[in-house]
């Protein structure tokens, strides 16, 4: 019980970092909740028109996942460092700083996924290229590498951190409801534009 409170208190530590506010307020933008789609991660910080900033954010992001896992199974073994960034995606989504209103987690996913094994994290950052490629629509090439790497977890994960990785995947999902709605009328704007 005392290493699975460790990853989860490792995960929702780092995952709450809002790079994506630091950042922005750093380089004189204000507060990145107050543009675009009001979220802090990537995509939102790109609308400031500032594209180094956005992959540092990008990078930050993916970084804090992978150091959880990283950090976890250093400090107590493969078994439970998957948890720790299952941890650290959640708490980028709601970070107790923010009031619980963070981003939407698609980066540290990816950054988690490639830390618990490079296969699943190549998947799932191939998918998401391909869906915003073909769309232009990052929400796209977001749903196109949770859905890439539900399916890789349950064909190279343990089967109890197969399904927790389905169920953060999805809840991911979730959290782009409104994307999806304006996927399916047209109206999702394209990469570094509108909401």
């Amino acid at each position: 019980m005392t290493d699975i409170l460790i990853a989860v208190a490792i995960g929702l530590v780092l995952g709450s970092i809002p790079f994506g506010l630091v950042l922005t307020r750093l380089a004189g933008h204000g507060d990145i909740r107050s543009i675009g789609s009001g979220n802090i991660g990537a995509t939102n910080v790109l609308r400031t028109g500032n594209k180094p900033l956005a992959f540092a954010t990008l990078l930050l992001d993916a970084g804090k996942g992978a150091m959880a896992v990283g950090l976890a199974w250093w400090l107590l073994g493969p078994e439970w460092a998957p948890l720790a960034g299952l941890a650290a995606i959640i708490s980028h989504i709601h970070p107790v700083w923010l009031g619980f209103k963070g981003g939407k987690g698609v980066a540290t996913a990816i950054g988690t996924l490639w830390a618990i094994g490079w296969p699943i994290g190549l998947a799932a950052s191939l998918a998401w290229l391909a869906g915003a490629a073909a769309t232009r629509r990052s929400s796209a090439g977001s749903l196109c590498s949770m859905a890439a790497a539900a399916v890789a977890g349950f064909i190279l994960l343990a089967p109890p951190i197969a399904w927790a990785l389905l169920a953060v995947t999805l809840y991911v999902v979730w959290r782009h409801k409104a994307n999806i709605q304006r996927l399916l009328a047209g109206t999702e704007p394209r990469i570094g534009k509108g909401k």
